[in-house]
């Protein structure tokens, strides 16, 4: 018998891959179709995969052609499955060409023609653009980098900027139209993403939804947790998507860190220790008109994230403590939240004007994870155990600092109907929860 394994993604399945399907079922007698897993497509830079790997493996075996289905998880998983499964003939389509010569020690390597004028990179350009209008000026990097990551997902087109920083629009965005109020970058725009001071989230919101408008905005949504609520609620009157946008929580490596937490790798959950501090030239002798975020809203979010996600939003009590330049305007140099809940507890220190190791330690009662600085845009953590000979080091690839893993979650979700969000609602409406206390002036003052 002569064994044939092919591998893909197999999204959006097509003619055309059930043509090659066909061909490499005719160059044997038993087919093993091997298809990529998510996080294994990611690694390898496919990030506008818009079928689940569920959905993807369903719809091989519905073609009948596939005599085995198999997940492939890893690099170099090719040479074990070939040895595993005893493979006579390992095929793929010619786009690959010569990638894969090096498996002809181990068996037949054929390349076989692909179907023109059909592709599933080319499906998903067809399907319906999303225009996304970028709005703020407040934060002019972040807003550069969400211009550049539309670039790299299918049917993202960023269709204009609505900023007050006029020296954005003389680099990077000159070749995005410019438009001085939200009103008339709704008429060009289907959705926004927004990073405009978050003194402006709710009122800007508030208007890009009830004009129908899907929005990705940047954490938090409001400084409170009732006009959160309320916003989330008129999202759902419209049918429309609204989400928190913290790239963080697009990451691979912290998405996998998050599973094999909830997986009991270190035990029981009894702290989490967070930190997320910048340096950021301020104008502090006046950094509320300058637009400047102060620490709270700028790491805030971020911070309180692992916590969150972690034990949860249903914290006992929590505890403030801020080192105000200008307590007037809240503008916070530093603050350091401290969360009790009943079975563990957590600490969270933000700053943009006081430095430090901005590393993530969550402790269990079997061991440890650590996260190097910065944390919220690693690539590598480390589980570690009272007998060192047992920790373990993960490393996962990070492109775009999961922006365009953000903004792919966005779009499925805008195409579905269904929210895709990697950060819940309760966590987004916790966050301002923690807000209401800050500008309530529940905070100890370290001036």
């Amino acid at each position: 018998m002569t064994k044939v394994i092919t591998y893909g993604t197999y999204d959006m399945l097509h003619y055309g891959h059930i043509h090659l399907l066909e061909r490499a079922k005719a160059l044997g007698d038993f087919l093993i179709v091997g298809v990529t897993s998510d996080d294994f497509d990611k690694a390898r830079g496919k990030i506008n995969v818009q079928q689940s790997l569920t959905e993807r493996i369903e719809a091989v075996k519905a073609t009948g052609l596939a005599d085995q289905v198999i997940i492939e998880e890893y690099e170099g998983q090719k040479i074990d499955d070939l040895k595993r499964y005893d493979i006579d003939i390992f095929t793929v389509g010619s786009d690959w060409a010569g990638k894969f010569d090096y498996l002809r020690e181990y068996c037949r390597v054929v390349y076989l023609d692909r179907t023109h004028g059909i592709s599933s990179t080319e499906l998903r350009a067809e399907s319906r653009k999303v225009r996304i209008g970028l709005v703020g000026g407040n934060e002019p990097q972040i807003l550069e980098k969400y211009y550049k990551e539309c670039k790299f997902v299918n049917g993202a087109e960023v269709s204009g900027v609505c900023t007050s920083n006029k020296q954005l629009l003389h680099g990077i965005f000159n070749a995005a139209p410019a438009t001085n109020t939200l009103e008339e970058l709704m008429e060009m725009s289907d959705a926004f993403y927004i990073i405009s001071h978050p003194s402006e989230h709710y009122t800007q919101v508030k208007k890009a939804l009830e004009h129908g408008k899907h929005v990705l905005c940047e954490s938090p949504i409001a400084l409170r947790k009732q006009e959160i609520r309320e916003l989330y609620k008129i999202a759902d009157r419209q049918g429309l998507i609204l989400m928190d946008a913290i790239k963080t929580a697009y990451g691979m490596a912290y998405n996998r860190l998050l599973l094999l937490l909830k997986s009991g790798k270190i035990g029981r959950i009894v702290s989490v220790d967070s930190t997320c501090t910048s340096m950021r030239n301020v104008d502090l002798n006046d950094p509320e008109s300058s637009g400047a975020w102060n620490s709270i809203c700028a790491w805030g979010p971020t911070g309180m994230l692992p916590v969150f996600q972690l034990l949860g939003t249903d914290y006992e009590k929590v505890r403030l403590a801020s080192f105000f330049h200008d307590k007037a305007c809240k503008y916070d140099l530093f603050t350091k939240m401290d969360f009790v809940y009943k079975k563990a507890v957590a600490s969270v220190k933000v700053g943009r004007g006081v430095k430090s190791e901005g590393e993530l330690i969550i402790s269990g009662t079997e061991g440890y994870i650590y996260v190097p600085a910065p944390w919220w845009n690693t690539d590598y953590f480390e589980i570690r155990y009272e007998d060192p000979t047992h920790n373990k080091r993960y490393f996962y690839q990070l492109d775009g600092e999961g922006i365009r893993y953000e903004l792919v979650a966005f779009l499925k979700s805008i195409n579905t109907g269904r929210n895709n969000t990697y950060v819940e609602r309760k966590v987004s409406e916790t966050f301002g929860k923690v807000l209401d206390k800050f500008y309530n002036g529940s905070v100890y003052s370290l001036m």
